[in-house]
């Protein structure tokens, strides 16, 4: 079993980074031979896309020269480590009511046609299905559905849509909300805490049941 986790905040020690970190804590109690890949979107050089990566990315791979291979390693790196993984884990803090900058450049960079979504006749199709995907989220504000506030959502829903046009379609989010000082902020912490240790364990399970089956 390999565990893919994946931090996008500019804080070292960010409330969605202490997430991530406990997600995989218990993930390895419970499954001590798992290997984890760690990907830190904040200390990873994520280039913008140009019209050089535009390019390449669109290239035929057998007539792609070696300055186009270049210009796509990382983002094949990364793609690789979405393929091999069974669990993805996605630390995510809201920033200005949305993702934040280093994660909309890693989508940028596995979201490529040919690669992780193929266009068939019945319209997209993602490649990379079949792996459980949880993303840990914390914001300074609560957006549950329903409330008046839940419109200025634009992380949830984003994620889902994206994550999904790639075929990763079996999403959990779980959001510590009301980051802010203050005691709504530590019993949102405390409870999004006790639901990822819930979701560690029965993605264990789950994997559990899935090879006893295979």
């Amino acid at each position: 079993m390999k565990l893919l986790r994946i931090d996008s905040s500019a804080r070292r020690n960010s409330v969605s980074r202490q997430l991530t970190e406990k997600f995989v804590q218990t993930w390895k109690k419970q499954n001590p031979a798992g290997v984890v890949v760690e990907r830190d979107l904040a200390i990873t050089p994520l280039p913008l896309i140009t019209d050089e990566w535009t390019m390449a990315a669109f290239s035929d791979l057998t007539t792609r020269t070696p300055a186009q291979h270049q210009t796509l390693a990382l983002s094949e790196a990364m793609i690789e480590e979405l393929m091999a993984a069974d669990v993805i884990v996605i630390g995510a803090p809201m920033y200005n009511l949305t993702v934040s900058a280093p994660l909309k450049g890693w989508i940028d960079q596995v979201v490529r046609v040919g690669r992780t979504v193929f266009y068939k006749p019945n319209g997209p199709e993602g490649a990379l299905k079949g792996k459980q995907v949880f993303v840990l989220t914390s914001r300074g504000g609560a957006y549950r559905p329903g409330t008046h506030t839940a419109q200025y959502d634009h992380q949830e829903p984003y994620l889902r849509h994206i994550l999904g046009f790639i075929g990763l379609n079996d999403l959990t989010f779980i959001h510590a909300e009301n980051q802010k000082p203050g005691e709504l902020g530590e019993a949102s912490r405390a409870a999004a805490i006790e639901q990822l240790h819930q979701a560690a364990l029965a993605s264990n399970q789950l994997a559990i049941a899935s090879e006893a089956l295979a």
